[in-house]
């Protein structure tokens, strides 16, 4: 009698004791591992006479395999791959698998390339989504988004999304936003590890619209883990310790990530603290201004350091060259940081007034500068009327159009570019 209750008790106590702890048992961390491109889609690559060639789908399956291997040893972690093997897995897959597996997290793994065959520029950085609504800032995904229409699923997908579409920048805002703040600290702690663990560069974090990221329901990041054009980049990227070195520096960072979320109760169960007002978009637009120079330099020069987007205005004889546009500050200050890690230490924000009509003088596009006259089979002259020519100097000078506002050149700029007029530089007179 007293061997039964006392059984009796001990069942009882193990039940209780089930139910206390079985609602607070915690759920496995759920991490999707994304080896960007694969299958036909080799991404970016480049070959070398003792390396062979990268290639990014092989640099980025190695990394994330290497990677996935050290996230299954903590048995708390479970790990989702996008793909195992060289395959191409359409973008709508990848999203929807993670969407579908309730991931805590997702990251993508990719190798970067400049527009030049060899490239000065050097290091990583990490995109997330952001609330961008300006136009220019979109741009900075389209080296990403060509492969959008490999696979049939992603033309219906995307088929309706327009990236100049007001409609369609509000909808990535609204879906993404409550996403930023955790996307900007794993990447945040990626890129310091890049740093200081491994001694690499970092070009920082940067926002962009890349559909990878946009249609993720949960914190994503791009990892951008080196220029596959720039020779120490790419040896580092091709070798096995480079790949463990990067693999070894996103798992401490997932590491710290997560407890950090931890600490913040970022599970729902524990009391919310009152949530930062979202970011309002400024009066006024920035650009960053990397230099002045009385030197023209094409978007390809090696003075500009690799950087894209730039946009030069000529004003008194000096050319000025500024690096990408916003009206947030939070993109703006990491625009800032992004020049400076590229070596432009004395860089500085330059404030814009939106569609700001100049008082006196105007706006026009110096198409070319030669020391003789345009043939009159030039592709410049044939293809446009009322060109404008001085000489001054002895140089001369071609330039088209007069413009009230900056808006209105670029807007035309642009337009010259499509047509195979390259080059072009939009020119500040003030008289």
């Amino acid at each position: 009698m007293i061997t039964d209750s006392f059984s009796f008790k001990k069942c009882l106590f193990l039940f209780f004791t089930m139910i206390f702890f079985l609602p607070t048992a915690q759920k496995k961390f759920t991490i999707v591992l994304d080896a960007g491109h694969g299958g036909s889609d080799h991404g970016a690559n480049r070959s070398y006479s003792d390396l062979g060639i990268v290639r990014e789908k092989d640099v980025t399956l190695a990394i994330v395999l290497k990677l996935g291997r050290m996230l299954e040893k903590n048995k708390d972690y479970k790990v989702i791959y996008t793909r195992k093997i060289d395959e191409y897995p359409s973008l709508t897959s990848r999203t929807t698998l993670a969407n579908r597996s309730k991931a805590d997290l997702f990251l993508s793994v990719h190798v970067n390339s400049s527009a030049s065959s060899s490239s000065t520029a050097i290091g990583t950085e990490t995109f997330i989504q952001g609330p961008n609504q300006n136009r220019k800032n979109l741009e900075v995904a389209k080296a990403e988004n060509d492969v959008i229409f490999l696979d049939e699923k992603d033309r219906e997908t995307f088929a309706s999304y327009d990236p100049s579409s007001p409609e369609s920048l509000i909808a990535l805002k609204i879906q993404q936003s409550k996403y930023l703040e955790s996307s900007l600290l794993i990447g945040s702690i990626v890129e310091d590890n890049f740093v200081n663990k491994d001694k690499r560069i970092s070009r920082g974090i940067k926002q962009a619209d890349l559909h990878v990221l946009r249609m993720n329901a949960m914190p994503s990041v791009l990892i951008e883990t080196g220029f596959v054009n720039n020779y120490e980049d790419a040896r580092y990227l091709a070798s096995d310790k480079g790949q463990s070195d990067i693999a070894e520096s996103i798992y401490d960072a997932i590491s710290k990530y997560r407890g950090t979320m931890d600490r913040n109760g970022s599970a729902q169960k524990q009391p919310k603290e009152p949530e930062k007002p979202e970011e309002k978009p400024l009066k006024n637009d920035f650009r960053i201004l990397l230099m002045s120079s009385p030197v023209k330099y094409t978007h390809t020069d090696p003075a500009l350091k690799g950087l894209n987007y730039i946009l030069t205005i000529k004003e008194n004889d000096l050319y000025k060259y500024y690096y990408s546009v916003t009206n947030f500050s939070s993109v703006r200050d990491n625009n800032l940081k992004t020049v400076k890690d590229a070596g432009f230490r004395n860089a500085s924000s330059i404030s814009f007034i939106p569609n700001q009509r100049l008082g006196i003088g105007y706006y026009t596009i110096e198409l070319a500068v030669s020391d003789q006259k345009l043939s009159s089979n030039s592709y410049i002259l044939n293809s446009l009327k009322e060109v404008n020519r001085i000489k001054e100097k002895g140089r001369f000078y071609y330039t088209y159009g007069k413009f009230a506002t900056l808006e209105e050149a670029v807007k035309v700029q642009k337009e010259l570019d499509d047509k195979g007029i390259k080059n072009t530089v939009i020119q500040k007179n003030s008289r």
